[in-house]
Parts: structure tokens; C-alpha cells; sequence
């Protein structure tokens, strides 16, 4: 019965990778698309806020339909607008009088489709009747950020090797993953959220539960823990390496990614033996300590290892606290998941914003807006409290019980 459904976390799995490449392709391109097709930096930079701004719509939209039509129908449908985008990126821009608004077009495409698939794929492969649900939501997570690596370095590899001019070419490739992806979600055998004896929650049920909105908190912390250094670690890089700001801009992410997915492919492997509350708890305080390393420290190369060090720290979080809501919220199906990839989008533009605004309030010092960051992990820390008193205030013992 599990090994039938080993073939849908593996289309799970590249389901993350997708997502890797629609949300990390086209930014590689954003100086290339701006010298082509004349288009000022500004326009460009747009395209990252009507990015993920879509996602958070499609986010919040998705409770209405996903259920309606169906996981396998949304799934596919993720996919298609997936590859539709990354392809109308090499037609319409030289189709439209207007190169930006084809641009711009494609990226909403494509947008629409990373925005399903955050909120289908981790529902999905909760649904799986594995042995330890908690090990293959975090191996599921990692392979998001072995898509963004490997965009990256690929991508880089390609423009090295054939010129950025044929960077066509390389976004039919990348297409193809999801166009072939698309397939496999036609065939796999999809499992039910809701078991055969429960009633999935309406949404007014949800948020009426206090447990609801504490993981949302807890969700809100992780997206900004996450990214309030991620947005910055090409910067650190740049200054801790002595590099170009080239060699910057991938040496620091690609820190960041590789050590934070490390943590979710150990947790993945080795999850069984390893409590996810007291894990949880201790990549806070270790995300404390990286933000400490960072702003405080005198040596650039330690604010490198300090970025690290978050990206090991800050793994576990995200995909530990879906773990935890589907463990303690009974019936959450589809409008749980969504509000959860909701509430974690918002943290992951609300923390590189957050750092940005308390940097500029102290002339720019970007430490110093790292340091009134760590606010994001304690609030993280107090919440995993919150929900250990709720257990015990409902006798009940780990996160394999419901907390009302």
C-alpha cells in the first residue's frame, strides 16, 4: 500500500523543484531582459512583487475551488500554468508591442501555478500513508532548495558555456519539468486529507480554534526567520569573501540554500529518532545565535558564517510547523494548508521589509536591522511554548493528539 504511493512523493518532490524554478529562473535574467528589451529597473523589479503577490492571491483563492475540483485536477493545472509561463516568456515579449507587459504576462502565468502548488503539494504528501509524516514533509521541503541550487548553478553553467543571448533555450528546458511533471500527477494515486471517518472543518470551525492561530504565528515567524537574512546573504558574502558582487550573489544564497536544506534532508533521514518539538525549539535558539553572530560580530567573514549558520538553523521550521498543524488540528484539509502557505508568505516579505526598515532608521547599518530581526525567532520560541501549555491544558502528550 506505501510503496503505491511512492511514485506521488517523488512527483511531490519535483512539484517543489518547479517551484524552485519559477520563483529563482527569471531573476537571473532580470539585467539581460532589461538591455534587450530596453526596460527600466524599476519595471523590472516589479516583476518579483507581482510575483509573489499573485501567489498570496492564489494562496487565499484556493480555498474555494481546490476542494471543488479536486488535489489531481489542481495539481495539474499548477503544472500546466508552470510551463506555460516559463514558455510564453520566450514568445510574447517579441509578440507584444509592449516587450515589458509580455513579460509580464508570463510571469502571472507561471505565478498562478507557484502559488497552487504551495499549497497542494504538502497536503498531498501529508495525505500518503507513510510511517513518519513529519521525516517526509521535510524531505519534501529540501527539495525546494535543491531546485533553487541547481537553477542557479545550471543556469550559470549554461550562460558560461552558450551565452546568456540563448537564455531561450534554457527556459524551454526548464519547462519541460513541469510539462513532464504534469504527466506523472495524471497517473499517481493521490490519497484522501480527510479520513473516511472524520468531517473536514468548515472554515469558520478553523478559526475559531486558538491552536489555528498560533501556528499561524508560528508559520508568519518561519517565513521572515527564513528570509530576513536570505534576502541579504549575497551581501554578506560579498563583504565576508571580498568578492564581486557577481560571486556574491551566488556564493551567499547558495550558502544559505545548501545548509538549509542539509537540515531538512537530516531531519528527512533521521527524523524517527529525533523529537520535532525540542528540535524545533532548539533551531530557534540556534537562529538567535546566527542573528547575534551577524549583527554583532566585527569580522565580515563571521556575518558569512552567521548566514550559514540561519540557513542550517531555519530549515527545520517551515516544513516542521506543517508538520505540527496537521498533527494537532484534525479535519484542517485544504483551508488549513492555505492559510498556513498564506500566513508564511507573509512573513517572507515581511522580514527582509522589516530589517529594511529598521536598517534605514539607523543610517543604512544593515546589522543593526538583522539584530531587531531576532524579534521573528523569539516569537517563534514563545509560540512553541504557547502550544506545549495547550497540551498540557488538554492532558494531551506530543503533537500525534489533537489541541483544541
Amino acid at each position: 500500500m506505501k510503496n503505491k504511493y511512492q511514485k506521488t512523493l517523488y512527483a511531490c518532490f519535483t512539484g517543489y523543484i518547479v517551484q524552485a524554478i519559477v520563483n529563482n529562473f527569471v531573476p537571473l535574467l532580470f539585467l539581460t531582459l532589461q538591455s534587450t528589451y530596453e526596460i527600466s529597473l524599476s519595471k523590472i523589479t516589479f516583476l518579483v512583487t507581482v510575483n509573489f503577490g499573485l501567489q498570496l492571491i492564489v494562496d487565499l483563492l484556493s480555498i474555494g475551488f481546490v476542494d471543488r475540483i479536486g488535489y489531481r485536477a489542481s495539481a495539474i493545472l499548477a503544472h500546466i500554468f508552470s510551463a506555460a509561463g516559463l514558455i510564453s516568456l520566450t514568445i510574447l515579449p517579441d509578440l507584444m508591442s509592449d516587450a515589458y507587459i509580455g513579460i509580464l504576462i508570463s510571469v502571472m502565468i507561471y505565478a498562478v501555478g507557484g502559488g497552487l502548488l504551495e499549497v497542494l503539494i504538502s497536503p498531498i504528501v501529508e495525505a500518503c500513508p507513510t510511517d513518519n509524516k513529519e521525516k517526509a514533509m521535510s524531505l519534501l521541503h529540501s527539495f525546494y532548495c535543491w531546485g533553487y541550487v541547481s537553477v542557479v548553478l545550471l543556469s550559470t553553467l549554461f550562460f558560461a558555456i552558450f551565452g546568456i543571448h540563448n537564455w531561450k533555450i534554457l527556459a524551454i528546458f526548464w519547462a519541460i519539468i513541469p510539462a513532464m511533471n504534469t504527466i506523472a500527477f495524471t497517473k499517481v494515486p493521490i490519497a484522501s486529507l480527510i479520513a473516511e471517518h472524520e468531517t473536514g472543518l468548515k472554515l469558520k470551525e478553523l478559526v475559531q480554534k486558538k491552536v489555528f492561530w498560533v501556528l499561524m504565528m508560528l508559520m508568519v515567524c518561519a517565513g521572515a526567520c527564513e528570509q530576513a537574512v536570505s534576502q541579504w546573504a549575497s551581501t554578506f558574502a560579498e563583504k565576508g569573501l571580498h568578492v564581486s558582487k557577481t560571486i556574491g550573489d551566488l556564493a551567499g544564497p547558495m550558502l544559505f540554500a545548501i545548509l538549509m536544506g542539509t537540515s531538512r534532508a537530516i531531519y528527512g533521514k533521521y527524523g524517527h529518532k529525533i523529537n520535532l518539538d525540542r528540535f524545533m525549539l532548539f533551531s530557534g535558539f540556534t537562529c538567535i545565535l546566527s542573528y547575534l553572530i551577524i549583527s554583532l560580530s566585527p569580522y565580515p567573514v563571521l556575518g558569512l558564517i552567521g548566514c550559514g549558520l540561519c540557513g542550517l538553523s531555519v530549515g527545520i521550521l517551515w516544513p516542521g510547523t506543517f508538520s505540527i498543524a496537521s498533527a494537532s488540528i484534525r479535519g484542517g484539509g485544504t483551508a488549513m494548508f492555505a492559510f498556513l502557505a498564506l500566513a508564511g508568505d507573509l512573513g517572507c516579505s515581511g522580514g527582509p521589509t522589516f530589517v529594511g526598515l529598521i536598517s534605514s532608521a539607523f543610517s543604512d547599518n544593515l546589522k543593526t536591522g538583522i539584530l531587531g530581526a531576532i524579534i521573528f525567532p523569539i516569537l517563534l520560541i514563545l509560540g512553541l511554548g504557547v502550544l506545549g501549555r495547550m497540551r498540557v491544558s488538554k492532558n494531551v502528550e506530543g503533537i500525534s493528539k489533537v489541541v483544541e
